[in-house]
């Protein structure tokens, strides 16, 4: 309340710190938007679809395209190339590009990753990344993750992703968090004026 991104980002990254987490380097995550094509829709009285395509720097290699609410494909860092070769179905909402980066702290088992989550050139909220690393089913660790998060959160700690309600005992993967940060990205860009904290 009544701080702007960079200072919320830097009251966290302080308390990070003072927990005794240290700097591992940067992350960035980014989202493009691609929606479909005018030419495919009308005839057969279909509606317009949403595609993201993102990158996460965990993952160099890799590009996701998420539909909203449906799939995750993993393709490799070419992909984009080809949707460029689609773009008779699926055409890019140039405006619409968000990303998120920051720091990245490593704390014991826990990798947190602080970061400021632009559109163009302004900042419109910050997102925080929360990973213990020893553990693959994203249910066995909520708790320990919860304790740890409000240690240096405190009362703005979240409620328990979406992603876990649906993994229930099965492996985390890298998709699940590319899914919550493109519904993190959604929130923000609904939210446009006000500053939002997410976390993963």
């Amino acid at each position: 309340e009544g701080k702007s991104v960079q200072q919320t980002v830097e009251l966290l990254t302080r308390k990070l710190e003072v927990l005794g987490a240290e700097k591992q380097g940067t992350f960035c995550v980014d989202c493009e938007t691609y929606h479909t094509a005018a030419s495919t829709i009308g005839s057969q009285g279909q509606t317009g679809k949403l595609m993201y395509v993102m990158h996460n720097s965990e993952y160099p290699l890799s590009c996701f395209a998420l539909f909203e609410n449906g799939p995750c494909l993993i393709a490799d860092a070419n992909f984009d190339i080809l949707m460029v070769k689609l773009k008779g179905f699926f055409q890019n909402a140039k405006a619409n590009k968000i990303e998120s980066r920051g720091t990245r702290y490593q704390y014991c088992d826990f990798l947190v990753k602080v970061g400021t989550v632009t559109m163009g050139p302004s900042a419109r909220g910050i997102s925080v990344e929360v990973e213990y690393c020893p553990c693959v089913i994203a249910n066995d660790c909520w708790n320990l993750l919860l304790e740890f998060m409000q240690s240096f959160m405190g009362n703005h700690t979240p409620g328990v992703p979406s992603v876990f309600g649906t993994k229930h005992d099965s492996i985390y993967s890298p998709s699940d968090t590319m899914g919550q940060y493109m519904e993190l990205f959604n929130k923000i860009r609904k939210q446009q004026a006000v500053p939002v904290a997410g976390i993963r």
